[in-house]
């Protein structure tokens, strides 16, 4: 397990850790969280030996082999898989001295070609090619160097990667900035059967909901850990807070009667004794500061002067890029669609599909290659696009940015407005170059509504938010009157800012009648459809023999007849595994339970706290391979439903 005990950590002058305490169990898949700054990165770089903590200790399994997500990446010339492949140095270590022998050294020949079975060696171009294809790249893709994907897609390069090296503990912060949805839920089920331990840095609550078993929370220098995923957090937080503010009310009023009465009798002989003892029981006291919330962003979108219905057209729009050697590329072709005014609209599709490109064109910031773009009298848009960061003044402070879209506004009144969104104090008076990504993120957010939009145009506007201030914005756009477009991976964002979608696939863009989870399932029947396709023999050597419709009828209920067949054992198996899975869930929040109780680690309970744990990380390696095994049959259960008969 890790430990940390009394754990200081600084980074310069600023104090991320004082005297923190915590547990991560082995096997554990622990979310970590706190606000932007407050040293959730540091922490990785502390356990992955790259710092040295101010004071404490910090105690890891010797022998444990740790992988996490590179993030300079640089211009790499090396084909995507084997680029991949390289995550697993051990591996590649083997090949390499197995090259450098001598073809007359042959016991050592033997000993590297039996630890080169040991490490999979032959598998590992299927398993990288299994990590490419899950996040995302075609297998025409596979083979092109690096250097050739723009950034979202090399961060993706290096999530497989670490995936694809073996490693006891998995470090990820931030792993699905840059992954659609598609993308997400397979590292989700990635996740679900990995064996190792797993900390996760993520602001995507709902990642972390399926993710996470446990939650560790900076909080104020701590680390306080909760039991299960971030909806439980929130409701164990909500109530240790209402619990602290009780204590310190409490101890509020016993620290006024111990005051009170030495201030009325220290100076009397006859009470100097009972004052005295009063000073030093008020001494000994321990100040509790009550764990309140830590103050919030508070983001208010102004509400805009007037609203045109409908305030945008796109009328047989195709759009795409130029080429540099001349021509173009079409990524979109006949768009018809409509914003009316007020509409709320959520944009989905892998990446890839034109997302970015249907947004652009929106905006005007890409001219339609043909077709017709009609914008109303009065539109006013604000655009955030996915680059909009790279457009802040690194030397400008945040005051100076506002006062360029607003000279004649009174500096208090920008002063106000940047405080809504967190730039309070001297923060209004530093350079932007510094700032997190989170708070350049707040700040570009805030120029574009300062101009009042009618329309909001959001390409992935929550990528480098902390929870607080997404929570935030999720809730000024639920408020917002005017109209949102909006694209992002951020189910919960999605969830509670949209009322409906638009889908872009095969360059295409229609409305999506239906709900995320509905857009979910659309996206495994269509990856179950390309599998069949690839699996289907050619069309052209069939049998062109049509039969009448009778011998159709029957031939399909038969196939009906076989798959249900087939399909019954499957499903037998995976009952009596969700069965299984359930009895060591509950199971498992017991344990939970006991090992969250402070008296288990007394020596009196040492034989207990033992076989607590030692019970706890059996029934997590079980878990895992029953959520191994169950996923495994899923997919026997998807192919057969889409085997041909």
């Amino acid at each position: 397990m890790i430990r940390a005990t009394g754990l200081s950590l600084r980074r310069g002058t600023k104090l991320l850790l004082d005297q923190a305490d915590f547990v991560v169990h082995a096997g554990e898949r622990v979310g970590v969280v706190g606000k932007n700054g407050a040293g959730k990165s540091t922490l990785f770089m502390l356990l992955q030996g790259r710092l040295d903590p101010d004071a404490g200790t910090l105690d890891m399994p010797a022998g444990w082999r740790i992988a996490s997500v590179e993030q300079e990446i640089g211009d790499n010339t090396l084909p995507a898989r084997e680029f991949v492949i390289d995550g697993d140095r051990h591996l590649r270590d083997l090949q390499e001295q197995r090259r450098a022998t001598p073809d007359a050294d042959g016991q050592r020949i033997a000993e590297l070609e039996a630890a080169l079975v040991e490490a999979d060696a032959w598998s590992a171009p299927a398993r990288a090619e299994q990590l490419l294809a899950g996040l995302g790249f075609t297998p025409q893709q596979w083979s092109s160097p690096v250097r050739d994907f723009s950034g979202g897609w090399q961060m993706r390069l290096a999530l497989a990667r670490a995936l694809m090296a073996p490693s006891d503990l998995l470090l990820l912060d931030e792993p699905t900035n840059h992954l659609d949805l598609d993308a997400m839920l397979w590292l989700e089920r990635w996740l679900a059967s990995y064996q190792g331990t797993v900390l996760v840095i993520s602001h995507d609550t709902e990642f972390l909901d399926t993710v996470a078993r446990a939650i560790l929370h900076f909080d104020q220098g701590k680390l306080i850990r909760y039991r299960g995923g971030y909806e439980d957090f929130l409701t164990q937080r909500a109530e240790r807070l209402r619990q602290s503010r009780l204590a310190w009310e409490r101890q509020t009023r016993e620290t006024a009667r111990l005051q009170n009465f030495i201030d009325r009798f220290k100076a009397k002989a006859t009470k100097a004794k009972q004052a005295q003892s009063r000073v030093k029981a008020l001494a000994r006291m321990q100040t509790l500061a009550p764990l309140q919330a830590e103050a919030g962003i508070d983001i208010r979108i102004p509400e805009p002067t007037g609203m045109p219905d409908p305030l945008l057209v796109l009328e047989d729009v195709s759009t795409g890029y130029a080429l540099p050697e001349g021509g173009t590329r079409t990524v979109l072709e006949n768009v018809q669609l409509m914003v009316r005014g007020g509409s709320r609209i959520g944009i989905l599709g892998v990446n890839g599909a034109g997302k970015s490109t249907l947004v652009k064109t929106l905006a005007a910031e890409l001219p339609a290659l043909r077709g017709q773009r009609h914008a109303s009298r009065g539109l006013e848009i604000g655009y955030f696009a996915q680059q909009q960061l790279d457009m802040l003044d690194p030397q400008g402070t945040p005051l100076q940015h506002l006062q360029r879209l607003a000279p004649q506004a009174r500096e208090q009144e920008l002063r106000n407005y940047l405080g809504g969104f967190g730039f309070n104090g001297d923060m209004v008076l530093g350079t932007v170059g510094p700032l997190s990504g989170g708070e350049k993120a707040r700040l570009a957010l805030a120029l574009i509504v300062w101009q009042k939009p009618n329309l909001l145009l959001l390409d992935e506007p929550s990528n480098h938010l902390d929870v607080d201030t997404r929570e935030a914005l999720a809730a000024a756009l639920a408020e917002f009157p005017g109209s949102v477009l909006l694209v992002s991976h951020d189910r919960h964002l999605l969830r509670t800012t949209v009322d409906s979608f638009w889908i872009v696939a095969d360059g295409a863009v229609r409305e999506f009648d239906g709900d995320l989870e509905d857009y979910r399932d659309w996206l495994a029947q269509r990856g179950a459809q390309a599998r069949a396709e690839a699996r289907a023999p050619d069309a052209a050597g069939r049998d062109g023999k049509s039969t009448d419709r009778r011998q159709e009828r029957r031939e399909q209920a038969e196939i009906r007849q076989r798959q249900a067949a087939l399909r019954k054992p499957v499903l037998q198996k995976i009952g009596r595994i969700e069965t299984s899975m359930h009895e060591a869930s509950r199971r498992l929040a017991q344990l939970d339970a006991l090992i969250a109780d402070a008296d288990l680690y007394t020596e009196a309970r040492r034989d207990e706290r033992l076989k607590t744990l030692a019970e706890h990380g059996d029934l997590q390696k079980q878990t895992a391979l029953l959520e191994e095994q169950w996923l495994e049959l899923q997919q026997e259960l998807e192919d057969l439903e889409v085997r041909q008969p």
